[in-house]
């Protein structure tokens, strides 16, 4: 083997007078700078000798020099040296095989650990730590995507959103910080619709300790992203990385050539090498649906439960389809009832219609036995939760107003809006065929926000939750509530006895005081359903508890202990005698109202476990999380039994249909995702809200969902059309035209309006309506039995310049 090294000029330095230097200034110099004297005798580099030692005498250790290009530094100051079969390529660029090369060159033992100590970089790696290298490679990537055919460009952009925070999270780790954030505020607006939470958290990581101290970083370092891409998109990627071939947006210039394109380059080569694995698919691009390239993509490996391929040592990355089917069918009928309570039932409709002499009413007995749903398994009685074996009094109540209400109920069927002609009269008709009344609920003057409102199942109540840490009811029908007296004795035998305890006088609304934190959730007790008054309220808080409270007293009766971080959501089984809540423990509870300590904890999410929704036959709890994914559990085993994983940000609302079949969610990257239960896979996604979505709600034939969000709308979404991409208006009208106040010069008013309009153009096709408010963001939306929408949401009051 042969080495290069560089020539040697005619003011050369002899040995004679170097061994002189060296043993004069050995006293002087530094450990460092012995060692690379000496490295420089023994390889021969007599001029970098030299200057060293001309720096070392001066006590400096700049030395002036010409700009070099990158070939020329890698082969002035690399360990470099060459084969006779491959003259001119460093056989000593990998570090792993430097010890090996040096050994036979006989070098001393200190330059061998010198060389080591410089781990795997060498220089090209110094080259690579350029920072507008990935500035330039990030913008390169865009010009490629957006340049790229239409067909594939859908499965192309997700891969933008991994490489962005890869480059951010290297120039933080490196030290850049001004370069990270120049890289941030240049790119960050074009992914902000679908990732803003995340790129805002990456924006406060400043420092390398930052990076090595965040859970989210940290997964993007040590697990790898996921992208899906069919074979001939892949191919067009590899093509585009090695020789830089493909698309090119208009007015792009010199197109990808160049050092700084092959840089550029370089830099996404690395990551994408590093921390992406492409699931390639044998499906051509324009046979997979546009939405469904993000499905199934991201950090995966630990979102997904272990099963037995990986405990035995499989390397696989699991498919969340492949989890989802591995856990059988699961049984998403109706909830049976007892055939004592059926008999009862039907056995007071009848008495009821004899009563009110209505021949209709003899046809009412048939809603009693509803026919299941073809392809759908039903739960027996011995799969139901424990519950009470004889039924009371308002069991049949409860049975009997399902009944009526499913006679009554407005029917929603938002097909007939397909075939009509919006702005005839008869578009008029079919419009109040399709879409629901909606009767809105405004809070004023909450001073610091209302983080929850909530409905009674029988509509008689309404309870919002406020930051000062206190709960507050309405009767929405204008009776007194009324609480305990002052000097009322404990020691009361039934009911009737309560009555004579409470105040004489009382008023429509009501405070109940209690929590020592915000209070993020409630829920009433449905036991009653839409036949009575329910008894009690859930209400979940920061301080970490959830309370009971008794609707007959209006006072606080237990209070549920167990989580150790805020709860951020609460809500009833519709059995009644148990809870659900959720935490930012990162774990879901089950709880039962006769016993203080958790049934079962639902373990499995990444992060703060934000909602939580029973399925409407109690035999599954579906969770929502900050890990960006939905979970399906058993109640009873405890086991998660399907992953939905598509959404790109936090979820912040779920909803279950009331005949069980979907699952509609909601997050931070503003779409509403629909899945089939049953499948564990995404039917389709909703977009056209501008801002965070708080609240869903099914219609009661599950053929509506209706929206709430905090850009100040309700939306109405057809769940069984088939959905398409987002289309502009007509005309270039859009919404933040159709209804645009009064409160002209607000700039932070202007600015949400500009923000709406640009997302107008991206609604989806199956959003039927949007019925704006007045500056309320919409925190709640609830059906009623019947088919009636209700919303609530709090005022934000004007604030002039």
């Amino acid at each position: 083997m042969s080495s290069n090294t560089p020539a040697a000029s005619s003011a050369g330095v002899s040995p004679s007078t170097t061994n002189a230097n060296i043993q004069e200034i050995s006293q002087n110099a530094s450990q460092v700078d012995r060692l690379v004297l000496e490295y420089l005798r023994a390889r021969g580099h007599k001029n970098a000798e030299a200057g060293l030692l001309e720096a070392i005498e001066s006590g400096s250790t700049e030395v002036a020099g010409n700009t070099l290009s990158s070939d020329d530094l890698i082969k002035g100051l690399a360990v470099f040296a060459q084969k006779p079969s491959r003259p001119g390529e460093n056989v000593l660029k990998d570090s792993s095989s430097v010890l090996q090369e040096l050994s036979t060159m006989g070098n001393p033992s200190s330059i061998q650990t010198l060389i080591a100590s410089l781990g795997t970089a060498g220089a090209e790696e110094i080259l690579s730590l350029d920072p507008t290298d990935k500035h330039e490679g990030f913008r390169e990537l865009e010009s490629w995507v957006e340049g790229s055919l239409d067909m594939y460009k859908p499965e192309f952009l997700p891969m933008l959103f991994p490489i962005f925070c890869h480059f951010y999270l290297d120039l933080v780790q490196k030290g850049f910080k001004e370069a990270a954030l120049h890289f941030h505020a240049t790119f960050s607006p074009s992914l902000a619709p679908a990732h803003n939470v995340t790129l805002h958290h990456l924006s406060t990581l400043m420092l390398p300790s930052h990076v090595q101290n965040d859970d989210l970083a940290q997964r993007f370092r040590n697990e790898k992203y996921v992208i899906r891409m069919s074979r001939s998109g892949f191919s067009l990627l590899i093509g585009w990385l090695t020789e830089g071939v493909g698309g090119e947006t208009p007015g792009a210039g010199e197109g990808f050539s160049g050092e700084k394109g092959k840089r550029g380059r370089a830099a996404v080569m690395r990551v994408v090498n590093n921390h992406l694995r492409f699931d390639v698919t044998s499906a051509s691009a324009t046979s997979v649906s546009p939405n469904a390239w993000e499905e199934s993509t991201g950090l995966l490996s630990s979102l997904i439960p272990t099963t037995a391929a990986q405990s035995n040592g499989s390397s696989v990355v699991p498919n969340p389809h492949t989890f989802n089917s591995s856990k059988g069918e699961l049984k998403l009928g109706p909830a049976p009832i007892s055939e004592e309570l059926r008999a009862e039932t039907e056995r007071v409709l009848r008495e009821q219609a004899m009563l009110e002499r209505d021949p209709n009413a003899q046809y009412d007995v048939h809603f009693t036995r509803p026919q299941p749903l073809p392809g759908v398994v039903s739960p027996t009685e011995a799969d139901l939760l424990p519950h009470p074996p004889s039924f009371k009094t308002i069991d049949v109540q409860r049975e009997v107003e399902k009944v009526r209400d499913a006679r009554k109920r407005i029917r929603l069927d938002p097909s007939v809006l397909t075939s009509a002609d919006l702005n005839s009269t008869q578009g008029t008709s079919a419009r109040s065929k399709a879409l629901p009344s909606i009767c809105a609920y405004t809070l004023h003057d909450v001073g610091e926000g209302t983080p929850c409102c909530t409905f009674s199942p029988d509509i008689s109540l309404m309870a919002a939750g406020f930051s000062e840490s206190h709960i507050r009811l309405w009767s929405l029908k204008g009776e007194k509530l009324r609480g305990l007296r002052s000097d009322a004795s404990p020691d009361v035998a039934d009911s009737s006895g309560i009555s004579r305890l409470l105040e004489p006088d009382g008023s429509s609304t009501r405070k109940l005081v209690g929590h020592s934190g915000p209070v993020y959730s409630l829920s009433f007790d449905p036991l009653g359903g839409s036949a009575a008054p329910p008894k009690y309220l859930l209400s979940a808080s920061a301080d970490a508890t959830t309370r009971l409270w008794s609707l007959d007293t209006m006072t606080n009766v237990v209070a549920y202990r167990g989580h150790q971080n805020p709860v951020w959501d609460v809500q009833w089984s519709p059995m009644s005698t148990y809870f659900a809540t959720a935490s930012r423990d990162r774990t879901a509870r089950l709880w039962s109202t006769d016993r203080t300590t958790a049934l079962r904890i639902y373990v499995g999410h990444l992060s703060d476990v934000d909602c939580v929704r029973f399925h409407p036959n109690s035999l599954y709890l579906a969770t929502g999380s900050s890990d960006w994914t939905a979970r399906l559990w058993d109640v009873q085993r405890g086991t998660c039994v399907r992953v939905f994983i598509g959404h790109q940000g936090t979820l912040s609302a779920l909803a279950i249909s009331p005949d069980g079949r979907y699952l509609a969610s909601a997050g931070e990257d503003l779409a509403i995702n629909l899945w089939d239960l049953g499948s564990g896979r995404r039917i389709k996604k909703m977009t056209g809200h501008a801002a965070s979505i708080y609240s869903l709600a099914f219609s009661a034939e599950s053929s509506l969902l209706v929206s709430g969000g905090a850009d100040w709308t309700v939306r109405c979404w057809d769940v069984r059309s088939a959905g398409s991409q987002a289309k502009p208006h007509e005309n270039g009208v859009n919404e933040s035209q159709m209804f645009r106040p009064a409160e002209e010069g607000n700039e932070t008013y202007d600015s949400f309006l500009a923000l709406k309009q640009d997302f107008s153009l991206r609604n989806s096709t199956d959003l039927l309506a949007t019925f704006p408010t007045k500056r309320t963001p919409v925190i709640n939306v609830h059906f009623t039995p019947r088919n009636l929408c209700l919303a609530a949401g709090y005022h934000l009051p004007f604030e002039p310049r």
